[in-house]
């Protein structure tokens, strides 16, 4: 007599899809944001990004720290 090998019996992939589809979207924000403030280091990109909030502040008329 063979025995059957054990397998997997999820009855969704769902939750494996959740994780999957939420990697994704981390990647493509990352993406976004490189785009728009890219730079050739860190420090260039984390300057554009508080530049970026500074005009932000600015429109909205919120005053800038």
């Amino acid at each position: 007599q063979v025995r059957a090998g054990v397998e997997r019996s999820d009855l969704t992939a769902v939750p494996a899809a959740g994780v999957v589809a939420e990697a994704m979207v981390a990647w493509i924000l990352a993406e976004a944001f490189i785009e728009k403030f890219s730079g050739d280091s860190l420090p260039e990109i984390r300057q554009a990004f508080r530049s970026y909030q500074g005009g932000l502040g600015a429109k909205t008329g919120e005053n800038k720290k």
